[in-house]
């Protein structure tokens, strides 16, 4: 049976409470992530996406709502050695990957720094060796120990960075936009190197993007939000066969299509975000229309969105039996 290991309940974040220019970044939110699998988060900028991943990580204080990770309630760790034991569990991959290292550190000091804090090494040769190992893991000449962020592309500071997270030797990463900074060629080595340790070291992700095509390569459900709202969860494969919340559609119809002939004939799917405001919030929330797939709606609207997921799985099959690919 598959274990929990983040709950996320009822999750809100509102900024500027009570003010003129009060912003609800999180609104409502609640998912799971099982042990060892990729949750994939996506959505357009301003989302909630991101913030979620500061709340969960403990970089920020949420509003109202809870999290629990492996058992321990997250709102509740407040002194400094909890935090320290709970952020050695949970580590993050950020966006940009030169603002996230030391520009005045060597790449010896960035990736040796938590092993220092946690007291995971206790000298300067255990240090070396220890960074020189994760230096070879994630890909990078052990060499470049010496030098700085400056000497490297933007890709090797992101393996650097993926390097630091893994020093502490977490269970649980959050990468947050962590490709969305490079090349599609290297977003697509660093998704394969994620993908890799993630095997060897039994890792569980949470991978925060709006490139839907990578989310779906890496991971095994995703959710998709809109306006700090969790609209749907599901399995990566139904999701992008199958895809139910009108918003979900539309973004699925802004992926390119390899076919230019295909992808000249295919129709953008446009959203009214007005969709999913709904001015009387009774019974209002996210529901299984089909196992593990989720849908934020009225509860009115369930008969209507089996009958929709019906008609699409049947539509499936048939391509299938027919030798088609299935493009939405």
């Amino acid at each position: 049976m598959k274990k929990k290991l983040l709950e996320v309940n009822n999750l809100n974040q509102v900024f500027n409470s009570g003010k003129a220019n009060e912003v609800k970044a999180v609104t409502d939110l609640s998912f799971f992530i099982y042990e060892g699998e990729t949750f994939g988060l996506v959505g357009e900028s301003g989302s909630g996406k991101s913030t979620t991943g500061k709340l969960i990580s403990k970089l920020q204080d949420a509003t109202s709502g809870t999290m629990t990770f492996a058992g321990t309630d997250i709102g509740t760790l407040k002194k400094r050695r909890d935090l320290q034991a709970f952020r050695k569990s949970i580590q993050m991959v950020f966006q940009d990957p030169y603002a996230s290292l030391n520009p005045r550190q060597t790449i010896m000091d960035i990736i040796g720094g938590g092993l220092v804090v946690h007291g995971l090494v206790k000298n300067e040769t255990e240090k070396q060796a220890k960074v020189y190992e994760l230096l070879k893991l994630v890909g990078l000449n052990p060499e470049y120990a010496t030098r700085y962020p400056r000497e490297f592309s933007g890709g090797q500071c992101q393996r650097v960075g993926i390097a630091r997270a893994l020093a502490v030797d977490p269970s649980f990463i959050i990468a947050d936009e962590a490709i969305s900074a490079l090349d599609v060629s290297i977003q697509a080595q660093i998704v394969n190197l994620l993908i890799k340790l993630k095997k060897e070291r039994n890792l569980t992700y949470l991978f925060i993007a709006h490139d839907l095509s990578m989310v779906k390569y890496i991971s095994d459900r995703i959710g998709v939000m809109n306006g700090g709202r969790l609209l749907e969860v599901a399995p990566a494969e139904a999701l992008y066969e199958s895809p139910l919340h009108p918003y979900t559609e539309s973004l699925l119809s802004a992926v390119p299509i390899p076919d230019p002939m295909k992808e000249r004939e295919r129709k953008r799917i446009g959203y009214d975000e007005a969709f999913h405001q709904y001015e009387d919030e009774t019974d209002v929330g996210l529901y299984e229309i089909a196992p593990e797939h989720y849908v934020y709606c009225k509860k009115q609207e369930i008969p209507f969105l089996r009958k929709k997921h019906e008609k699409k799985t049947a539509q499936i099959e048939a391509t299938k039996k027919e030798g088609k690919v299935w493009n939405m």
